[in-house]
């Protein structure tokens, strides 16, 4: 049997080290692997970024809007949350190929399911810890408030998953429809709202017994949810419609579509400002963001200029700062929501798709 002399294990044990926290890929305008990064300015809020056309997650000091670096996480990086106890970052992984549409399929390599997941990243150490099995090709999910499970919706398979956590036990598998993408809790935590691409509708699962409940028709490709703070009513973005479909929460049916008005418009992402009074909306290949106000439902503003397809959006604790995701561009747009102008562009990875920031 081969050992390793003292000097040769602490070097090897050093390397594997940096291994597991630098960046993957490098990608253009990579920053440095995040071990030799200082913590966010003035203790000031995380952004973190996925990067779906590399295999890390990008990290911004939202105090200077400057990349700290990258964290390696696995393939295909989409859906990007924080944890309710604010400790843990989650990550959808998928090793299906990108197919976006027009896309002919059949062309298209194997999936390499091993690939599939949910990373799980410290925080604090800022590192991969482990990847949870939790279904084929995840991209999106969200958590109870207690942070004990986690609905994942599964792209290629037309499902949802319930998974506990932290042991990653799959719970139970519900069939929605085609292609879900969007996955959001009511805030009471008694229901989930999955939105279904393909099927232009939005699944509504009962979180006590893990059934299909009701199925609600939305604009065409819907996208992202977000609730009104009351949990009255949800909003839906339908890529495909231009517009936002606003639902009854409670009743689980549409009451209007409203439509961005915005040319090109495809929205996409969504945010809800901490007074609950606006919904943000990135508008994807349209260029913009949407600002719409609750309490009378129309589009009051359109902030333009805002990047290549803002894809995922998020916004600071403060209501002060909006940032998307720019696939095409490789860059995160920072916006002064007080003025709506864009203020600076940061570069990312390869592909930058969600946006998740600490608290």
């Amino acid at each position: 049997m081969n050992r390793l002399g003292p000097a040769l294990a602490i070097s090897v044990l050093v390397l594997a080290c940096q291994r597991a926290i630098s960046s993957g890929p490098t990608a253009a305008g990579a920053g440095a692997p995040l071990q030799q990064s200082p913590p966010a300015a003035g203790g000031a809020p995380l952004v973190y970024v996925s990067n779906e056309e590399s295999t890390e997650i990008s990290v911004i000091d939202s105090a200077t809007d400057t990349l700290m670096g990258n964290i390696f996480v696995g393939k295909r990086p989409r859906g990007i949350k924080i944890s309710p106890d604010g400790n843990t970052l989650y990550v959808a992984l998928s090793g299906s190929p990108m197919a976006p549409p027009g896309t002919d399929e059949s062309k298209l390599p194997p999936p390499d399911r091993s690939a599939d997941g949910i990373a799980v990243v410290d925080m604090a150490a800022r590192r991969l810890v482990r990847t949870l099995s939790t279904g084929e090709d995840p991209e999106s999910f969200d958590f109870t408030a207690d942070g004990s499970t986690l609905y994942v919706s599964n792209e290629d398979a037309a499902t949802v998953t319930v998974v506990s956590l932290p042991s990653g036990r799959i719970i139970s598998t519900v069939a929605v429809g085609g292609e879900p993408e969007g996955v959001r809790l009511r805030p009471d935590g008694k229901v989930v709202y999955v939105t279904s691409e393909a099927d232009n509708e939005v699944a509504v699962i009962d979180t006590m017994s893990n059934r299909l409940i009701a199925k609600i028709p939305t604009g065409a490709r819907p996208r992202g949810i977000v609730f009104t703070r009351d949990g009255t009513r949800a909003y839906i973005s339908a890529e495909q419609g231009g517009s936002v479909t606003l639902v009854d929460a409670a009743k689980h049916v549409a009451l209007i579509d409203i439509p961005i008005g915005a040319k090109g418009a495809k929205p996409m992402g969504m945010a809800i400002s901490p007074s609950g009074e606006t919904v943000y909306v990135s508008c994807g290949r349209g260029g913009v963001v949407a600002l719409i106000d609750v309490a009378s439902n129309r589009v009051t503003k359109i902030i333009e200029g805002v990047g290549m397809r803002p894809w995922g959006i998020g916004l600071t604790a403060d209501g002060k700062k909006l940032y998307t995701a720019n696939g095409p561009s490789n860059d995160v747009s920072v916006i002064d929501v007080a003025t709506g102008t864009v203020v600076k562009k940061i570069p990312a990875g390869k592909g930058p798709w969600g946006v998740a920031i600490t608290r």
